[in-house]
């Protein structure tokens, strides 16, 4: 079977590992990770560390994890030289990543060897910024965001970052009308209307599965397979 979770912004990890347990998610199975693991809770970096060394687990880029490695200059080693090189530009990344969750994940960080630090930002720098799955007879984009300037000509690799990290798709907004399904999270559902509150939006041609967990909702998983969601049982 094949999942797709997204934001789930450092939601308690133990809880998620009971939620992948419940569901009875095994070795056999690929679970897709839609950005936004770090920011906003605190356990952001324990998912990193987890994804990182899952072989059936991938991670696709979402925009916290864009400003984490923004601010990758936050944890070198300070010298002379590198103060003198902290730009009004590296400034304003710091103040952008900290005004929108990011400051538990630098918390975190600080407390993490140079070592591992090393090893978390090339894995960081790697992530796809989407994925191209079938499952359940359907195909699916999964990305983290939707796909900002949409044509249905536009080829995926000619998307921007901004367009696939920062979108915000509105109710009335279309994608592939050839049955390929978008999936992404990035805008709480709630943001549309307290009808989707803590659930998922389907449409024919998207599904938005950013439930709110960074806003005390319970994260919510998608069986591509069959378009089931699960949640939390607590």
């Amino acid at each position: 079977m094949i999942y797709a979770v997204s934001d789930l912004h450092g939601y308690p990890f133990d809880k998620f590992k009971a939620l992948l347990d419940s569901i009875g998610f095994s070795d056999e199975d690929f679970l897709y990770i839609l950005g936004d693991t770090v920011d906003r809770g605190s356990d952001g970096i324990k998912y990193i560390r987890y994804i990182r060394t899952r072989r059936n687990m991938k991670l696709i880029m979402g925009n916290h994890e864009d400003m984490m490695l923004g601010c990758e200059f936050l944890f070198d080693v300070v010298t002379d030289d590198n103060i003198d090189m902290l730009t009004t530009e590296k400034l304003e990344r710091h103040l952008h990543w900290t005004m929108n969750g990011g400051t538990p994940t630098i918390d975190a960080l600080r407390g993490v060897r140079e070592s591992e630090l090393k090893h978390i930002f090339s894995y960081i720098r790697r992530l796809p910024l989407y994925a191209r799955v079938s499952a359940g007879g359907r195909d699916f984009i999964l990305c983290h965001s939707g796909l900002g300037n949409f044509s249905p000509d536009k080829p995926l690799e000619e998307y921007t970052r901004h367009e696939l990290l920062w979108t915000r798709p509105e109710l009335s907004d279309r994608f592939f009308e050839d049955g390929t399904i978008t999936v992404f999270g990035h805008t709480p559902t709630m943001s549309y209307s307290d009808e989707y509150k803590g659930k998922p939006i389907f449409t024919d041609t998207w599904i938005n599965i950013d439930a709110g967990a960074a806003y005390g909702e319970k994260p919510a998983i998608l069986r591509l397979d069959d378009l089931k969601v699960f949640y939390p049982e607590d």
